[in-house]
């Protein structure tokens, strides 16, 4: 065989094995979809004071785990309690308050019900002096007298019911719907709750991660003192869209995290997400702007998914974490076989790289 014919053969040979490769990858990426583009989050909550203070204790240290509602630091609480017992005090002065315009009330209501009575013998005094002075038994200027006398006995009990109205009105609402009770009680409250924010707790169950905290630091309202990395982890992977047209939810999947090499774990779809960033579109008053590319074949938009495992590692892996998902939709037991191989093969690598 001449070296022309050599050649010739293994230029076929080559073109034999890139058609199949490409074959089997397009088959591949419908029947066993794999991407190493996936990561395990889990949920970060950074921690921060409500209040403003002097820390004056550290309860955790970097790297404990903690229980959901355990306490993390505390702040010096003097100035707190010194406004609750103010709050309380003015509470208390509402409460005499209140009970002094009801004695006033009280007064007024008598005072009113006086000028009435007042009023009433007035008014028929007049009348029998309006019938006397009809027949000249008494004078003009008697009738004008007692006439005189009843009109201010009315502006009385006028005066009496507006003053009646002015000390109701003040007191409110009678009970515990009184307004200023209402007040009062509110900031009794609130200066109780800013109390309770001197010692901050655990939103969730995790780990103190970035504690940069000591005692004698001065925490301020809402800056981050460190962070609880939670204990609920959520494995995400980024698929091209057409690789995931038959990857429904329940779809068998199996993974491969960098930091467990030789490891294939088994796992499940849970759910799509609702799309990406790049199909989210702000109203910010400008018009459109087309995607502008040169390129006859632009790149495949990849879609995210989330995925469970049906049995986590003994030891719990850090967020952030890589991992190689590979997908197993269908019931055709030999892609089933291929990707399990090709998962295999992937955990394998993860010792060299």
């Amino acid at each position: 065989m001449t070296p022309e014919q050599h050649f010739n053969r293994w230029v076929q040979f080559a073109l034999l094995v890139f058609i199949l490769a490409f074959a089997y990858f397009i088959v591949a990426d419908t029947h066993m979809p794999l991407t190493p583009e996936s990561r395990l989050l889990r949920p970060v909550v950074p921690v921060a004071s409500q209040v403003a203070g002097r820390v004056i204790g550290v309860a955790v240290r970097a790297n404990q785990h903690v229980a959901r509602g355990q306490l993390l630091f505390t702040l010096d609480d003097g100035t707190f309690r010194l406004a609750v017992a103010k709050a309380a005090l003015a509470l208390e002065q509402a409460v005499r308050e209140n009970g002094e315009l009801d004695a006033q009330i009280a007064f007024a209501a008598a005072d009113v019900r006086s000028a009435r009575i007042e009023a009433d013998n007035q008014q028929r005094d007049l009348g029998r002096y309006e019938a006397l002075s009809a027949s000249q038994s008494i004078s003009a200027q008697t009738r004008d007298q007692t006439r005189a006398k009843y009109r201010t006995a009315v502006a009385r009990i006028a005066a009496a019911e507006a003053r009646l109205g002015q000390l109701r009105t003040q007191r409110g609402t009678a009970g515990n719907d009184n307004l200023q009770l209402r007040q009062a009680r509110n900031a009794l409250a609130e200066a109780q709750l800013a109390l309770d924010y001197t010692r901050v707790h655990a939103a969730i169950a995790g780990v103190v991660s970035n504690l940069q905290l000591t005692a004698g630091d001065y925490a301020a309202t809402g800056s981050p003192v460190l962070a609880l990395v939670g204990d609920n982890p959520d494995l995400v992977a980024d698929f091209r869209e057409k690789s995931l047209r038959r990857a429904l939810a329940g779809t068998p999947a199996r993974v491969s995290f960098d930091a467990l090499p030789g490891r294939v774990f088994a796992a499940h779809v849970a759910s799509h997400e609702a799309g990406v960033s790049d199909g989210q579109y702000l109203a910010n008053g400008t018009l459109a702007e087309p995607d502008v590319s040169d390129r006859w074949v632009r790149d495949a938009q990849r879609m995210r998914i989330h995925l469970v495992l049906d049995e986590w590692p003994a030891r719990p892996l850090p967020t952030g974490a890589r991992a190689t998902v590979q997908l197993l939709p269908g019931d055709n037991p030999i892609a089933r076989w291929l990707g399990g191989v090709q998962i295999y093969l992937v955990s394998l690598i993860h010792y060299v790289y």
